[in-house]
Formats: structure tokens, C-alpha cells, sequence
């Protein structure tokens, strides 16, 4: 089984190229969205994260803001949330490759946004990196609801610059072309290694 790990920064394009492989029959695990079950009520991280962040527990589920404004600007406190977060994702992504090695998937994809930044590309066949211009990324990011030039800069200060992860990568997708140019790109690389196997 092949594993391709899908990282970019904010505002790349990653949610639709990780829906383009989703569409082409390839699992994707989405760690942003094990985040948010493990957040949602009855899930394993809100009940640590209450004792770590008290005041960010409302009605059974971590207030997603409220943590923000906790760890915002606070490295310390940002690290705490990861140590209690990153293990519980990682417990997830080791389930879902169980499964899908068990169902003889030939490809899955890993979606994670701070894969290089978490050493997670060591767990990586290969890695495709999303990519647009700047000025497209932040047009794109600034029209997201309750999203600042200021959330933004502290978003940009914890994720690798885009031409590092260019560099690193096995694989780069231009997003700011077209949808269309990306998600052709993508069908190509899913022909090329499902021939390869």
C-alpha cells in the first residue's frame, strides 16, 4: 500500500485536492477533521484539554474560539495543546491505515497540514505539496469568516514557508492556475502510481 502524504499551507488548495483523490476512490484520513471529533462531545481530547485550558469546555465539547484565545500568542501553551492533540491523531491515522491495509487498499492519502512540521513525511511514501501564489493565498484566507490580517500572520508563523515545503516536496500542485489544471494533475499522479503497483 502506497501512502501519500497532502500538506500546504492555509489557503493552497489542500481541502480540494484531498476531495479530488476522495472522488478518484483514494481513502483520505483528514487529520483537521479527527481534530474536531476529538474536540466534539464524547471525544477523547476534551476532557484534557478542559483540565489543561480551563474555561474552553462548553456543553460537553471544547469551544473552539475560546481555545484559541488561549494558546494564541503563547508558545508554551500551544505546545501543552499538541501533546495532548498530536498523540490522538496519530492514534487515529494508525487506524485508519489498519483498515485500509486490511481492506487491500493499493493507495491512501494522508491529509495533514503540519506534516512536515510534525516529521509526519518520515510516514510518507511520498509527499505532494499544494501551492499558489501568495497574493492567491491570502485573498483566498481573508474570506474565510472571523479570519484577520493578525490570525493569519500567527497561522503563517507556525507553518513552514510554502518554498520550503516546494522544496521538500516529491510532488507540487499549482493551485493558483485553475481547479481544473490541479484536479488534472492529481488524476495523473493516482494513473501513475496505481500502474506502478
Amino acid at each position: 500500500m502506497k501512502i501519500v502524504g497532502l500538506t500546504g499551507s492555509i489557503g493552497m488548495g489542500k481541502s480540494t485536492a484531498a476531495n479530488t483523490f476522495r472522488r478518484l476512490h483514494v481513502p483520505v484520513f483528514d487529520a483537521d477533521a479527527a481534530v474536531h471529533a476529538l474536540q466534539s462531545r464524547g471525544g477523547r481530547a476534551v476532557a484534557p484539554i478542559g483540565a489543561a485550558f480551563p474555561g474552553t469546555i462548553r456543553d460537553g465539547r471544547v469551544d473552539r474560539e475560546a481555545l484559541r484565545r488561549a494558546v494564541l500568542g503563547d508558545d508554551g501553551a500551544l505546545t501543552r495543546l499538541e501533546r495532548i492533540v498530536h498523540p490522538l491523531v496519530r492514534d487515529a491515522e494508525r487506524r485508519f491505515l489498519g483498515a485500509a491495509r486490511r481492506r487491500a487498499e493499493p493507495l491512501v492519502v494522508l491529509d495533514i497540514p503540519l506534516l512536515y512540521e510534525t516529521g509526519g513525511e518520515g510516514r510518507c511514501d511520498l509527499v505532494v505539496v499544494v501551492s499558489a501564489p501568495a497574493a492567491v493565498q491570502r485573498i483566498r484566507v481573508l474570506r474565510r469568516p472571523g479570519m484577520t490580517e493578525a490570525r493569519l500572520a500567527a497561522i503563517r508563523a507556525r507553518q513552514m514557508p510554502d518554498r520550503e515545503k516546494r522544496r521538500r516536496a516529491d510532488r507540487v500542485v499549482e493551485t493558483g492556475l485553475s481547479r481544473h489544471a490541479a484536479q488534472r494533475a492529481i488524476r495523473a499522479l493516482v494513473r501513475e502510481i496505481r500502474g506502478g503497483r
